[in-house]
């Protein structure tokens, strides 16, 4: 496998205890997992992996994706924010109205 230059971690709010338990989940962070992945596929970007990762701790955020390694947090994804997500990396830039900033 070839390194993404894009990974998209979705928080799945697993917690220690492999619970499911923040806010991400009950905002359907799973679903977003699969409509990233369908969109990714359906674009045709080789360069992009789509994972679900434990809780992030950014609950009052959530969903929270982050794009690795350029480093940006996403907030509040809803699909058509990720639609704009993936539309910013198809055209190499970086979709600001969604970031999470300090």
């Amino acid at each position: 496998m070839e390194k993404p230059a894009h990974h998209l971690f979705v928080c799945g709010s697993f917690r220690a205890n492999g619970a499911p338990a923040g806010a991400c989940v009950k905002k359907d962070s799973l679903a977003l997992v699969q409509y990233l992945q369908e969109e990714v596929d359906s674009r045709g970007l080789t360069g992009v992996l789509v994972s679900m990762t434990g809780c992030l701790n950014a609950c009052v955020h959530g969903p929270v994706v982050i794009d690795y390694p350029a480093g940006h947090w996403y907030k509040n994804v809803t699909p058509s924010a990720a639609e704009e997500i993936l539309d910013a990396i198809e055209n190499d830039t970086v979709a600001e109205a969604h970031l999470m900033r300090s």
